[in-house]
C-alpha cells in the first residue's frame, strides 16, 4: 500500500469490494447476518474504518468455513448478533469513535472556558 492509496482510501474501497464479493457467495442466511454485523460494527470503526478490516475479514472467514461445513448461521452465532458484535469490538462499554470525539471536544471546551474564566 502506498501513500496515495492510504490518503485516498482506495485500498479500503478495494478491500471492501472484495469482502462484498465474498459475502455474496455465502448462503442467504449468512448474507443477512453479514449485513447486520456490518451495521452493528460501524459505530466501533475509527474515522476511516481501517481498524475494522481485520475483524471483518475474520468474520467472513468464519462464515465461509462454517457454511462449507453445512452449519446454519444460527448454529454459529445463535440468536444474539448484537452480543456477537459487542464481543468482537472489545466488550460492553468499549469506547467508540464518538466517545473519543466527545472526550476531545469536552477537553477543548474546558480549556477554552478555563482561559476565559481565569
Amino acid at each position: 500500500m502506498n501513500f496515495w492509496e492510504t490518503m485516498t482510501g482506495s485500498d479500503l474501497t478495494r478491500e471492501w469490494k472484495a469482502f462484498e464479493a465474498r459475502a455474496e457467495a455465502l448462503p442467504a442466511d449468512y448474507r443477512a447476518a453479514w449485513e447486520q454485523i456490518t451495521v452493528h460494527l460501524y459505530p466501533s470503526a475509527g474515522f476511516t474504518g481501517r481498524n475494522l478490516m481485520p475483524i471483518l475479514d475474520g468474520v467472513l472467514g468464519l462464515f465461509e468455513e462454517t457454511a462449507a461445513d453445512g452449519q446454519s448461521v444460527h448454529e454459529v452465532l445463535g440468536d444474539d448478533i448484537d452480543g456477537f458484535c459487542v464481543a468482537l469490538t472489545g466488550g460492553e462499554g468499549a469506547r467508540s469513535y464518538r466517545d473519543r470525539w466527545r472526550e476531545q471536544l469536552n477537553r477543548n471546551v474546558a480549556k477554552k472556558l478555563g482561559r476565559l474564566g481565569g
